[in-house]
């Protein structure tokens, strides 16, 4: 029974150093560089922030405004991005027919929407909001059901361009996620049923629209 105990007891602490070994490696590759802290968001910092209205693309005199409220682990949100959005932005927005306003609309069952949401409002702090845009959803195959999928949204930023150690600082500090929870809270109180979910002068409609159909309801509210 003592050789049994013996044998436990070292197999116990050969588990221990092997668990702090493999922390020690984690470490020292940069694990947990780029992940959001886990500090809870209170109500207060939330109310703060919920004046931020959105990322916007196109004119301030476009007579016609069109809010996307999307998440970027949502797979029709990406189609929509990658398949539709180019013409959008080409024949409507970039015409000042209209302008874009992306709204944070992360989905509870979605784990990693939060933290991909965050990474594109630490790259838009550089001015760099649409082009991490563009790579989130057209990798989102990549990070969906990545255990640790800032390593990745790292790699994108990088690719975007952004100075990547002030990158690290604002995802590590959690800076923008009462702004995230804030623009998530207020779809909710505008009754936004799911993403993506569209709103063109007024009139919210939910699901993702072809170019044909979102240029009528542009037509139809600048009519208007």
């Amino acid at each position: 029974m003592a050789q049994s105990v013996s044998m436990k007891l070292f197999y116990g602490v050969l588990a221990v150093i092997v668990l702090v070994g493999v922390g020690a490696i984690w470490k020292a590759r940069g694990g947990g560089g780029g992940a959001i802290a886990a500090t809870p968001v209170s109500a207060a910092a939330i109310a703060a922030a919920s004046d931020f209205g959105g990322y916007v693309m196109g004119s301030d005199s476009a007579p016609v405004e069109i809010v996307e409220y999307a998440d970027f682990q949502c797979p029709a949100c990406s189609r929509f991005a990658l398949v539709t959005g180019p013409d959008v932005k080409r024949r409507i927005v970039d015409q000042g027919l209209a302008r874009w306003r992306f709204r944070d609309f992360p989905l509870s069952q979605h784990q990693n929407a939060v933290p991909a949401h965050h990474a594109a409002a630490c790259a838009g702090e550089q001015g760099k909001f649409w082009p991490m845009h563009d790579q989130l959803f057209f990798y989102q195959n990549e990070w969906a059901f990545d255990r640790r999928p800032e390593r990745r949204f790292e790699d994108y930023a990088e690719a975007v361009a952004v100075d990547i150690g002030r990158y690290r600082e604002c995802m590590q500090e959690g800076r923008y996620l009462a702004q995230i929870e804030a623009s998530r809270q207020q779809g909710v109180n505008v009754g936004v049923p799911s993403t993506p979910t569209f709103i063109i002068g007024g009139r919210m409609i939910p699901g993702a629209l072809a170019y044909d159909s979102i240029k009528a309801f542009v037509e139809r509210a600048a009519a208007q």
